[in-house]
């Protein structure tokens, strides 16, 4: 980072004011990919809400390239018809003036020379008349299969390469191979053109507040630290479910499958936020080392056939809907084996997490729309009261909600009032929305803002990448050679074998 752009604070904002104190300095960036969902949705609207709240420099740029044969006016329309349909913002005039002037949209394929120089000359005048500085995020908002055309033509036209004292980045969205292998090959051909410490690969839950929150709550309290292992832990489950089906999506969803799409990344990174040791310091470098040391020590736990699950989805009930079975989606292939349910029992090598079992699970069309993590704790080694005392209690549990409904919830006994002792479950519940009045930023406003101000804490490199996949790969390696996934009715909780896989270990999935 540039000792100018460390200058860079908000006006708004006070020094003591830790809430997105910094904004971005002299920058630009180009999106390519720009007229998928991805961007429409989540991209512009995030980029517009940045600038609004007083982060991103005045003379910020963004170029949009595709195949598009869209006039500057044109592309800016398009971005204005995003913003309005997703920003979070109140729309301010002055501000999409400003952010509208240092646009432009350059027409091309990804493997097309002419377009890219074009590319290549566009970002020269726009250094030279906003101000920029040489400074340019390339936004790879594309599948996996484009990385290659599009970082050589970086390359060749001389994009990839930063003017002294300038920066040049790129973002990449997953899925980012779909095994170890692939992944590996893919980090080459990245970091053949950017190095690592210039490549910022986004995985969107990282950016959700609540999942920052792991590190404060952990961290920041001597309350949790000293029973956060297998002394106290009896197990971990770790949940992502969706009440949507595949809908428009299911011929990318096949040959996918929900441990790729999820598992894989936002599952696997949840768990080593879970489990990591204390960092020595709250900075990019220490807190990475620390999630590879975890990933490292993380093994799926065999045999497979009674610790991991799978499953796809029939036709049922989603609340008062009556929906239609994975096999009836449009553009999916009846005869498809991949999975819209997983999941899988994972063991972590280590002191602190030996012979604790991680449960992690991810489905489609489940009871309901909620990711969290649950650390269900052991029975106290002595209960001095009678059995049916203690009949209605259960385990003690403390459970991150991700989302919808932002908090902590901590499950503990509590004497029923009267005259007799009876223990019950009791929740004590933390609620984000109504502690603070400041509304979290969204995740990829937070992320795309990182990616500028060169914080990388929250972007997993290419060993946590790889290693994510070493993890998973036994598992789909077995699942190909091993028949159909299980059916499992819409609006359930996934297939039978899912609560089979944790009873076997006396354990039960939580109903969120």
């Amino acid at each position: 980072m540039g000792s100018e752009e460390k200058k860079w604070r908000n006006p708004l904002r006070s020094e003591h004011d830790k809430r997105l104190p910094r904004i971005a300095g002299p920058s630009g960036m180009v999106i390519f990919g720009v007229t998928g969902d991805l961007a429409r949705k989540k991209l512009l609207p995030a980029i517009y809400d940045l600038a609004n709240r007083g982060l991103l420099p005045a003379g910020f740029a963004l170029v949009g390239y595709g195949r598009r044969e869209w006039s500057k006016e044109e592309f800016q329309n398009y971005v204005r018809e995003a913003v309005d349909a997703g920003a979070r913002t109140v729309f301010n005039e002055e501000v999409w003036e400003r952010l509208a002037e240092g646009m432009a949209f350059v027409t091309g394929n990804f493997d097309d020379d002419d377009a890219f120089d074009t590319l290549a000359e566009t970002v020269q005048e726009i250094d030279a008349t906003r101000g920029t500085g040489g400074n340019w995020a390339f936004y790879l908002s594309i599948p996996p299969n484009f990385f290659a055309d599009v970082c050589h033509q970086l390359q060749r036209s001389g994009l990839a390469e930063a003017p002294e004292e300038s920066w040049r980045r790129v973002i990449i969205e997953k899925p980012f191979g779909h095994d170890q292998e692939s992944a590996h090959r893919l980090n080459e051909i990245v970091n053949s053109v950017f190095p690592e410490n210039a490549v910022f690969r986004i995985d969107h839950y990282l950016g959700k507040e609540t999942v920052q929150n792991i590190l404060a709550m952990r961290f920041a309290n001597q309350l949790f630290d000293p029973l956060w292992n297998s002394h106290y832990i009896d197990h971990v489950q770790i949940t992502m479910a969706e009440d949507i089906g595949l809908g428009g999506r299911a011929g990318y969803y096949d040959g996918i499958g929900a441990a790729r799409d999820v598992i894989q990344n936002h599952l696997l990174q949840l768990l080593a936020l879970i489990a990591l040791e204390e960092p020595s310091a709250f900075d990019p470098q220490e807190l990475r080392a620390e999630k590879v040391k975890i990933l490292r020590a993380t093994k799926a736990v065999e045999p497979f056939d009674k610790t991991t699950a799978r499953g796809q989805y029939t036709a049922g009930w989603q609340g008062s809907e009556k929906v239609v079975g994975l096999r009836e989606e449009k553009n999916f292939d009846p005869n498809s084996n991949t999975e819209t349910y997983a999941a899988l029992t994972l063991e972590i090598k280590n002191r602190r997490w030996a012979g604790v079992p991680f449960y992690l699970r991810t489905g489609k069309r489940l009871g309901r729309r909620v990711t969290e993590i649950a650390l269900v704790f052991k029975h106290a080694p002595h209960q001095p009261f009678d059995a049916s005392d203690i009949r209605s209690m259960g385990k003690n549990a403390v459970v991150i909600r991700v989302q919808p409904d932002e908090g902590v919830l901590m499950r503990f006994g509590s004497k029923v009032p009267g005259y007799s002792m009876e223990v019950r479950d009791v929740n004590m519940d933390f609620s984000y929305s109504e502690a603070f009045t400041e509304e979290s930023p969204e995740a990829y406003e937070r992320l795309i803002l990182d990616a500028l101000l060169d914080e990388s804490s929250l972007f997993p490199t290419n060993k946590e990448v790889e290693l994510s996949w070493k993890i998973l790969d036994p598992v789909l390696k077995y699942w190909a050679d091993h028949g159909r996934p299980d059916e499992y009715k819409s609006g359930t909780w996934g297939p039978e074998s899912a609560d089979a896989m944790l009873e076997r270990n006396g354990h039960h999935w939580r109903r969120p």
